[in-house]
């Protein structure tokens, strides 16, 4: 079971996933940053790896889209499979054009489908 500190930086993380627009992308290391630990960015995929399919919890796979959240190269994070091609399918039923280059490749620009609160540049 997570510490308490971890406890709430999932928390936290799960908050932060559910700003994030449909249609848009952001990266494991802005969600760490707007989660306030800016070093944590591994940790965001620990948190998100561990979201429950259960609808009894607070925050789950329906209502946490943690298919938004992507490597700050712009790409779909290597996991099994048919998680990388469930990914893949729900970016693209927002509207995100994915691109995959290989078995196992898949990418997203983020010039083009980033979203990044409080930061004008991207």
């Amino acid at each position: 079971m997570p510490s308490e500190e971890s406890q709430a930086f999932y928390i936290a993380v799960y908050e932060m996933c559910q700003t994030i627009p449909p249609g848009r992308v952001t990266t494991y290391g802005h969600i760490a940053l707007l989660a306030g630990a800016p070093a944590n960015s591994r940790q965001v995929g620990t948190a998100l790896k561990s979201l429950t399919s259960n609808g009894d919890h607070e925050f789950n796979t329906s209502n946490v889209p943690w298919w938004r959240v992507i490597s700050s190269q712009g790409k779909v994070s290597l996991r099994g499979k048919d998680e990388m091609q469930l990914q893949q399918q729900k970016l693209e039923q927002e509207g995100v054009q994915v691109t995959q280059h290989g078995i196992d490749k898949y990418n997203i620009k983020l010039s083009e489908y980033g979203w990044f609160e409080g930061d004008e540049e991207y």
